[in-house]
């Protein structure tokens, strides 16, 4: 790899020191004024795709402009992979104690989480092989109140991805009924999630009287093709609708978060016109996404940026009279 090479056309200050050579097991990078220590760069992480740590890290700075505006203020879990994918791996949730100073941190229930507000933290948290970011619904200062509804599906098998793809549709045109603009993403791995903003005002428990409602809806008007059963050996062959995991404490893949899967593949934002057209996954590494980006735009802007803050009163007033 050419150092020369590290960026992401953004105007990002990153800087190698003079001379510095990629087979070297240590050197330090200035990120946007922080140093950043760099060890084992030419470590295979990835070994099926040929990626790197450093390859990694370069990802991390190329994809940090649409990556770091849903990372922003949230609590983050990462999974770590120190000998790559598939070595060993462990969930961090506290910081560690030689995280760097400037690192910033939120406690929340005797746990110090890290927050990855800006680029230096995600390039420190590349080269502590933290290959899988994970991040809660809310943002820290706002714990009770998520900032979009989230659906999570989850095939029994990948091979088969045009059943998601299929359900996924369904459920959009359930959403259009109710007026509720929604967003996909990949989850990288074998799943597909789509986000409805809201406004931040809504609690978890309101959050999930809504997602509860439209999980049953979809099951049973599809009670061949959809589940909502938890228990994995009851699910048969059928995509399991899983409302649950939205809550409090709880975490879904970053976008744009690699997965520890052979192919490198990444949690990739989607359109609507791309689900009809099919695709599978593995369509989205960390080898396509910067081309992805420079084509396509960033996708999940539509939730980062445009933020469309959506009210859910009428919803929950209906689905409060039905419970009454």
């Amino acid at each position: 790899m050419d150092p020369k090479d590290l960026g992401n056309n953004q105007g990002t200050s990153i800087h190698l020191p003079e001379g510095v050579v990629m087979k070297r097991e240590e050197f330090e990078i200035e990120v946007e004024g922080r140093m950043v220590r760099i060890t084992n760069p030419q470590k295979i992480m990835w070994p099926e795709a040929e990626i790197t740590k450093f390859d990694y890290i370069r990802y991390l700075i190329e994809v940090a402009p649409a990556m770091l505006p849903y990372l922003t203020n949230r609590l983050l879990t990462t999974i770590r992979y120190p000998d790559g994918i598939h070595g060993k791996s462990f969930y961090q949730k506290n910081i560690p104690d030689h995280a760097p100073e400037w690192i910033k941190t939120h406690t929340w229930r005797d746990t110090n989480y890290i927050v990855a507000n800006d680029l230096p933290t995600l390039v420190w948290l590349g080269n502590q092989a933290c290959i899988e970011l994970h991040v809660a619904f809310n943002h820290y200062q706002k714990e009770r109140y998520p900032t979009e509804l989230v659906f999570d599906l989850d095939p029994m098998d990948l091979d088969d991805y045009t059943h998601v793809l299929e359900i996924a549709l369904l459920i959009q045109e359930v959403l259009q009924s109710l007026g509720l603009f929604s967003q996909p993403k990949t989850s990288g791995a074998s799943g597909l999630q789509i986000y409805i903003p809201i406004e931040v005002k809504y609690t978890f428990e309101e959050a999930h009287m809504l997602n509860k409602f439209i999980a049953h809806y979809i099951a049973e008007r599809f009670p061949q093709k959809v589940t909502i059963e938890r228990l994995v050996k009851n699910r048969g062959s059928k995509l399991y609708f899983d409302y649950i995991q939205h809550g409090e404490g709880r975490t879904l893949p970053a976008v744009y978060t690699p997965r520890a899967r052979e192919a490198a593949s990444v949690s990739a934002p989607v359109s609507w016109d791309e689900v009809r057209l099919g695709f599978h996954p593995k369509d989205f590494t960390i080898q396509t996404m910067k081309d992805r980006l420079e084509r396509a735009g960033d996708l999940f802007a539509s939730i980062t940026v445009e933020k469309k803050n959506q009210s859910l009163d009428q919803l929950l007033e209906f689905l409060k009279q039905k419970v009454t």
